[in-house]
């Protein structure tokens, strides 16, 4: 139970976007069957059983999983209540939150079941029913449920943000399918006009409803950069940004297609890929706002422009000396602890991973930290600079590159977190009770794997296969759990900054993922421009990270 209550925040931050995936996948899957299949069908060339089918096992899958992690998610919070509160768990169930969860898990369970057949008029109204229950259920669970003022625009801004998000990305795995189980140019450019004019019509959605909340939630523009909630909306707004960018060079492809059928989809179905992963981020990050507290309800405590200017102004030159380990916080409060319980058998820790207690930060603390981050920066320079080396005829030895991920890796195990092993008091699995330090760990796994397979696909070229979406797939997996990361700072000014440095460095991630993965998936131009796109994105990461500074 203490463990649970340890990483919950890490986990219902996690769970959440989940939910809102599988949510996305299922909603998005109905509207693709109403909207585009269903009254396609008898225009299309062949009967398309096949896609029919491979269709509705995806919309069982979604449904199902989403009833299983709304589930998981009742348990965590109901045993959050139940560690804190002591209170009975009936009571925790049957709070608000639970009624809602109880019954989205319900309607999800319902429609896993009703997806199992071929869709006729009752069988649509029955399915259309169960999501329009489970979304007003849903918007329960959001911000605008708990404002003491009028809540009904909200709650419907609610709704319409989380209707177009499901049409637009939960529905491009079934235009995928679709696609690929299409063989005639016609059915190509019926089943893309259709879809686009939907997405469009999702975007509006999302866009009235987001500026909706951002003028309740935010309501002023020094909240905009004055609070972690206006920092991750804008997070969001950028990673709109690119798929709407993806967006309308598929707009301008359909427009094309639609004038001439014989016009290649290949780019249509690879920028659709990346709309699918770049949408995932903003599911995540739209789980990591609904942490947050609004903007709004915090009026004290705000970070100030200049404060910002100040911070983010460049200093040079970097920190590469480290403190020595003896003079850090908790090196100093371990020897005064050990010192006092000298002779006594079981001597008390300083620092004891998972349990909440916040070590004081000296300036030996503050240049350790900003050690790390300057020479992880000289890293990630020296990858992106490589990186471009490489695609020039005299610079083939620079494809050794990966290698230089495997070096960070071992850096910042080793560095990362000094209260825990191998130089803290804190044992390797002992460590990971602490959210914080647990993700370093996944981060540092990340970085030597994909270091691995990515030094083996350059050593075999276009022979890799598969093996060479392992890189694009883990950078922007990085970038996307850098959304969900946070730091257990009690100055809320001293956390804020740090995540105005982290959500840059996660849009880079998520940037260099995607385009290295057009990269790979395309040719011509696009690909070309998307080799030179992430190199770029890296060379900004290790930018970002050589100006970090944590006062």
């Amino acid at each position: 139970m203490y463990l649970l209550l340890d990483i919950f925040g890490y986990l219902s931050v996690v769970l959440r976007g989940l939910i809102l995936i599988a949510q996305s996948f299922t909603l998005g899957g109905l509207a693709f069957q109403l909207l585009l299949w269903g009254p396609l069908q008898p225009e299309l060339s062949v009967y398309g059983l096949t896609i029919e089918e491979r269709c509705r096992a995806f919309l069982r899958f979604s449904a199902f999983a989403w009833a299983l992690l709304t589930v998981a998610s009742l348990a965590l919070n109901a045993a959050a209540l139940v560690g804190t509160l002591q209170v009975p768990w009936s009571e925790a169930v049957s709070a608000d939150f639970g009624r809602a969860d109880l019954v989205i898990a319900a309607c999800a369970v319902g429609i896993t079941v009703l997806a199992n057949g071929p869709a006729h008029r009752l069988r649509s109204a029955a399915l259309l029913a169960l999501s329009v229950l489970a979304l007003a259920m849903q918007t329960r669970l959001t911000h605008a449920a708990s404002r003491p003022d009028v809540r009904w625009p909200l709650l419907l801004s609610d709704a319409g943000h989380m209707a177009g998000a499901a049409v637009w990305i939960g529905g491009l795995p079934y235009f995928l399918i679709a696609l690929n189980g299409c063989k005639d140019a016609g059915d190509w450019r019926l089943i893309a006009r259709r879809y686009s004019l939907m997405s469009m019509a999702a975007v509006a959605a999302i866009v009235c409803g987001g500026l909706v909340m951002a003028a309740n939630y935010i309501g002023s523009v020094a909240a905009i950069y004055g609070t972690a909630y206006g920092v991750m909306t804008l997070a969001k707004l950028g990673l709109l940004l690119m798929l709407l960018t993806l967006g309308a060079g598929n707009y301008f492809l359909v427009e094309r297609l639609r004038r001439d059928p014989s016009t290649p989809i290949l780019r249509l179905k690879r920028f659709a890929e990346v709309e699918i992963g770049i949408g995932l981020t903003v599911l995540l990050a739209a789980a990591s706002l609904t942490s947050l507290p609004p903007g709004a309800d915090l009026p004290h405590d705000r970070l100030a422009w200049h404060e910002i200017v100040e911070r983010a102004t460049p200093q040079w030159p970097p920190r590469l000396t480290s403190p020595d380990y003896d003079k850090l916080t908790v090196a100093q409060l371990q020897a005064k602890i050990t010192l006092a319980d000298a002779g006594r058998a079981n001597a008390q820790a300083a620092y004891v991973p998972g349990e909440g207690t916040i070590l004081p930060r000296n300036a030996e603390d503050i240049a350790w930290s900003e050690y790390n981050h300057h020479w992880a920066g000289i890293f990630v320079v020296l990858i992106g600079l490589l990186a471009l080396v490489e695609h020039f005829r005299w610079g083939r030895w620079a494809r050794h590159w990966p290698l230089l991920f495997l070096a960070m890796a071992a850096f910042l195990f080793f560095r990362a977190d000094e209260q825990a092993w191998p130089l803290g008091p804190a044992g390797f699995f002992e460590s990971l009770r602490d959210p914080e330090v647990a993700q370093h760990r996944i981060f540092v796994l990340l970085i030597a794997v994909f270091g691995l397979f990515e030094w083996r696909v350059r050593l075999r070229g276009s022979k890799a296969g598969p093996a060479a979406l392992v890189f694009p797939l883990t950078t922007a997996l990085g970038g996307a759990l850098l959304l969900t990361h946070s730091h257990a700072i009690a100055n809320i000014k001293d956390q804020l900054l740090i995540e105005m440095s982290h959500t840059p460095l996660a849009l880079c991630g998520v940037a260099a993922g995607w385009a290295r993965w057009l990269e790979l998936r395309l040719d011509g131009r696009v690909s070309r421009a998307a080799a030179w796109i992430w190199p770029v994105a890296f060379i900004l990461v290790g930018l970002i990270l050589l100006d970090y500074r944590e006062a």
